[in-house]
């Protein structure tokens, strides 16, 4: 009978101690706690509080310790603070990497921070006409500035150039055919991919060509009474090189012109500056797009453009009409503080300042001694815990694939102070504000190119901490 009692009673689960955690109400009243109500609210710190204590009863459950009050308390600060900080949040970006994505791509100049901030605090003239007082379009100012710098007969502008794209292939070949070649039909980032593109717009990809090789006749072969348009991608973020061919924009039109069927061209990153004047290889324009007849032309205004993200379509009055006037452009319309931004830019180009205005083109434009001459002067304030070192800096963005600038960086030398390169580099993002670096053969680099002038002392500041 004992033993029968004693086997069941090991046989019974032991509850959790849940009754070890501090109650709501005595968390409340910690001072610690009482500091965030006062920096937010009761009711915010309250359902905080009863989801991190049903989190800790869910972790208990599975056998891990229990905290005490003080590590609750802690942790409930930390997260507070993490979640309800302003985001996103500026970095310094030292990585070399000029339009980097994942840092939020082209800084915005001076000027089209002034917009968008006036923009954002007052009243606009967005969708009026002030002349008459009637009604306006939020594209009438945006679309003069962009025939007036690329020569197209009309213009429209979205809010990325995915969405460009979408809604030039659902007005236009919906139901139908678009034909691409092989090659082209590609993934450009963040998992986007071309043919799911199309699938989306109800449009059906007829694919031509091999990968590296397309041509003419291809095209022309697949033509059917389905097919609604040629589509051609540039390979903003790849190259394909060695044995190769592929069909020049103007043969297509000629193509196209034979059967009335229009040509798309997506760019991708969009470029009105000729790149070759800085060491780098020829990045065709929209310009050049259109003067090889292409019907309509897709772009970013947020790469090489250097202005926020958005999506512009130039080319044909009627095409670019029939867009504007499709369900699909409201929704993805542009909102006022891009739109403003953009107008900003796009005035820089007008005012042939772009390269001493816009942030991404003084980057590329900076020329090796004055970047050196930067790096020296970083390397002064740190002292001998860094050096200068000859390396090099990318366009990024997909924009410019495999084409580099010479540049001058500084190395930290973290042997004494850290096992490893990544304990530095995780050092460094924790500073305020995170400074971003790269490593390279086993060095951590800071790139001068890509940090803007007035943040040398915050980051000399952060090294010297962090050293």
């Amino acid at each position: 009978m004992v033993k029968c009692l004693k086997s069941c009673l090991w046989s019974i689960q032991v509850p959790p101690k849940y009754n070890l955690l501090p109650s709501v109400d005595k968390l409340l009243t910690e001072p610690k706690i009482k500091h965030l109500i006062h920096s937010y609210s009761r009711k915010s710190i309250l359902t905080l509080i009863r989801e991190h204590l049903d989190e800790l009863r869910h972790i208990i459950s599975s056998g891990s310790k229990i905290p005490c009050t003080n590590q609750i308390i802690e942790s409930l600060i930390n997260e507070a603070n993490m979640i309800w900080k302003a985001w996103p949040t500026n970095v310094i970006n030292a990585t070399g990497v000029i339009i980097h994505t994942n840092l939020g791509r082209a800084p915005l100049s001076i000027e089209a921070k002034r917009a968008v901030l006036d923009t954002m605090t007052g009243y606009t003239d967005l969708e009026m006409d002030v002349i008459d007082g009637k009604r306006g379009s939020r594209q009438t100012h945006i679309k003069r500035l962009l025939k007036q710098l690329t020569g197209s007969e009309e213009a429209l502008v979205v809010n990325n150039n995915a969405s460009a794209l979408l809604l030039g292939l659902t007005a236009l070949a919906k139901g139908g055919e678009v034909i691409i070649s092989r090659g082209e039909a590609v993934e450009i980032g963040g998992g986007f991919r071309i043919p799911d593109l199309l699938l989306q717009s109800g449009a059906s990809l007829v694919e031509v060509g091999t990968t590296n090789r397309t041509y003419m006749e291809d095209y022309e072969n697949a033509i059917t009474e389905k097919t609604k348009a040629f589509l051609k991608v540039h390979t903003s973020n790849f190259k394909v090189i060695g044995f190769t061919h592929s069909v020049e924009t103007t043969d297509l039109v000629k193509l196209g012109q034979k059967h009335s069927i229009p040509v798309l061209h997506d760019l991708g990153s969009g470029c009105f500056i000729e790149t070759s004047d800085y060491g780098l290889i020829h990045e065709i324009t929209p310009q050049e797009i259109l003067q090889s007849g292409a019907d309509l032309v897709f772009f970013s205004g947020d790469k090489l453009l250097g202005g926020p993200q958005s999506g512009i379509i130039l080319g044909r009055k009627h095409l670019v009409n029939s867009l504007s006037k499709h369900p699909l452009s409201r929704a993805i319309r542009i909102d006022k503080l891009n739109l403003s931004a953009l107008s900003a830019t796009l005035l820089h180009y007008i005012a042939d300042e772009a390269t001493t205005k816009i942030p991404i083109w003084q980057m590329i434009s900076a020329s090796e001694q004055a970047i050196k001459t930067r790096a020296r002067q970083w390397q002064k304030q740190i002292g001998s815990k860094s050096s200068i070192i000859s390396t090099h800096s990318t366009i990024g963005g997909g924009s410019l694939p495999t084409e580099i600038l010479p540049t001058w960086a500084i190395s930290l030398n973290h042997d004494k102070l850290f096992n490893e390169p990544h304990e530095l580099t995780a050092k460094l993002r924790l500073n305020n504000p995170p400074i971003i670096g790269r490593i390279e053969k086993g060095q951590v680099i800071l790139d001068p190119r890509t940090v803007l002038p007035h943040e040398d002392d915050d980051l000399i500041n952060g090294i010297l901490d962090i050293l």
